[in-house]
């Protein structure tokens, strides 16, 4: 698996975190939603593909993403990179 191909693969979209926080929280979209479409992925071999769907089955969606969001920050950038750390891990395949 090709990790920097994987975290330049993931879509990216930054939503606004629910839960208490002030005036702050209402104007800050500081939760990250990632997702990476399996199936269409270049970081993975086909076998690294198969193993990885037939593994995480239950979590993919229907349309073969795996999604995965991060709203522990107030940091915008912090919650994207533990989106990637978190994907790189999920996917890998060799654990």
């Amino acid at each position: 698996m090709n990790e920097k191909l994987v975290v330049s693969e993931i879509k990216y979209k930054a939503v606004r975190s629910g839960g208490p926080g002030g005036q702050h929280a209402n104007k800050v979209s500081s939760k990250v939603v990632g997702s990476l479409d399996i199936s269409g992925s270049q970081a993975n071999s086909d076998f690294e593909k198969l193993r990885v769907r037939d593994r995480l089955e239950h979590r993919l969606t229907a349309n073969g993403e795996q999604i995965l969001y991060c709203d522990a920050n107030r940091s915008q950038h912090r919650n994207k990179a533990m989106v990637a750390e978190r994907m790189v891990i999920l996917l890998n395949v060799d654990q």
